[in-house]
């Protein structure tokens, strides 16, 4: 069985950006036992799209049209594909009403051009990661399959939605399956450095790993044939993994989310949580509350932006922060204990720190602590030094993650 990837972006050929696409499609393939007869990367002509449309279906089973679904004038892709095999394009309406209230959402005037991302030709790909829609066409023999380029939109519609799609219509006699596994406070390359034994132990099973803004995730992917019990394989391969890294876990799911966890967990132990917040700002209860049902858990917090009010609406003696300065244990620890208080709650989180890009206090951007008081125990604080390069926003957003990781490991003791 043959296929045939095509490429399409300006960009790419002429070489400004590399292929990842094509080289992460044909390892996919491959391991399926379809051979990859011819792989041609085209700029954003539609004449020559279709012509190459047209010539692949004389040479391969399945055609793979990679990139050009944007909004913008030189995204012609699917237009330009449906022309070349005869195919009507198609909007679905679903679609379209949900970009429509994205852009109401953010008051962004609508284009013509962006009903581009709603359209499709033969049956719909659903893409789980970003705006555009895929397209799955069947043509006598021949199958057309026409996915975005943005690597991650890409990868995830080729491992959730086309192999197994291909799998199934084709009737090859193997299953593929993933697991996604998440994870805080290992640098990416030192995790997968360190999972390095456990690939090679299990070698049937991909391990790659995702930077997300939140966290890193670990997709184990197994390509297998359908009577092996891969869950059984999942769980032996995660149970390796979590005895070397079980203190950065957070949890695991495709749609897995820490603020989702921590609530739940707090709901479940019938406790309830306030919060003081500094370099945050509130983005840690605005995180909480974006949960349904956080009202259950949660009454009420502080925004303390400057010492005076940390001293005025807390009552976190001055003395204290003169002393131990506003980025430090201590203030940290003492938000947390006061804010905990003043509302009787069980558990009270602190924020304190630098968000940039200038010092404060000599310390550097990125330097942050976390404050932690829970009813009855000792407080307890842990200090981030997070990466210079970050931004102010992805320092706050981080911040707030590790304060919930926090959360979630004394919710599971």
């Amino acid at each position: 069985m043959n296929a045939e990837i095509i490429s399409v972006g300006d960009e790419l050929q002429r070489g400004e950006i590399a292929n990842t696409n094509s080289a992460f499609l044909a390892k996919k393939l491959n391991s399926l036992g379809i051979t990859v007869a011819s792989q041609v990367t085209v700029g954003d002509d539609p004449i020559v799209i279709i012509d190459c449309v047209r010539n692949a279906q004389d040479r391969a089973e399945i055609t793979f049209v990679c990139g050009g679904l944007g909004p913008t004038a030189d995204d012609v892709t699917l237009s330009a594909v449906a022309r070349g095999v005869g195919a009507l394009v198609k909007t679905d309406d679903q679609t379209w009403h949900h970009l429509l209230r994205i852009f109401a959402q953010r008051q962004i005037p609508v284009q013509p051009e962006n009903k581009r991302q709603a359209q499709y030709i033969g049956e719909l790909i659903p893409n789980s990661r970003g705006l555009a829609l895929g397209s799955w066409l069947k043509a006598k023999k021949h199958r057309v399959v026409i996915l975005p380029g943005p690597p991650a939109e890409f990868q995830t519609m080729v491992e959730q939605e086309v192999l197994p799609r291909i799998i199934k219509e084709f009737s090859i006699q193997k299953t593929i399956q993933t697991r996604a596994l998440h994870f805080l406070g290992r640098p990416e390359s030192t995790l997968m450095s360190e999972l390095k034994p456990i690939m090679d132990d299990y070698p049937n099973v991909a391990i790659t790993s995702y930077v997300k803004p939140t966290n890193i995730e670990l997709r184990l992917t197994i390509i297998a044939n359908v009577q092996a019990d891969i869950k059984a394989i999942f769980d032996q391969v995660t149970k390796a993994i979590l005895k070397k890294e079980q203190q950065y876990y957070l949890g695991m799911g495709n749609d897995f989310n820490l603020a989702n966890e921590v609530v739940g967990l707090l709901k479940q132990q019938g406790l309830t949580i306030t919060g003081a917040e500094s370099l945050t700002g509130g983005l840690f209860q605005s995180t909480v509350c974006s949960v349904p049902g956080a009202s259950a858990i949660f009454n009420g917090g502080f925004v303390t932006y400057a010492a005076e009010a940390k001293i005025n609406l807390l009552g976190i003696p001055a003395s204290l922060i003169k002393q131990n300065g506003v980025v430090s244990s201590a203030t940290a620890q003492a938000m947390a204990d006061y804010s905990r208080k003043k509302l009787d709650a069980d558990f009270g989180i602190g924020f304190t720190g630098v968000a940039g890009p200038d010092e404060l206090e000599g310390q550097p951007a990125g330097t942050v602590w976390i404050g932690l008081a829970r009813k009855g125990q000792p407080t307890i604080s842990k200090q981030l030094r997070l990466a210079g390069y970050l931004g102010r926003q992805e320092i706050r957003l981080l911040s707030v993650q590790y304060g919930l990781q926090m959360l979630l490991q004394e919710l599971k003791k």
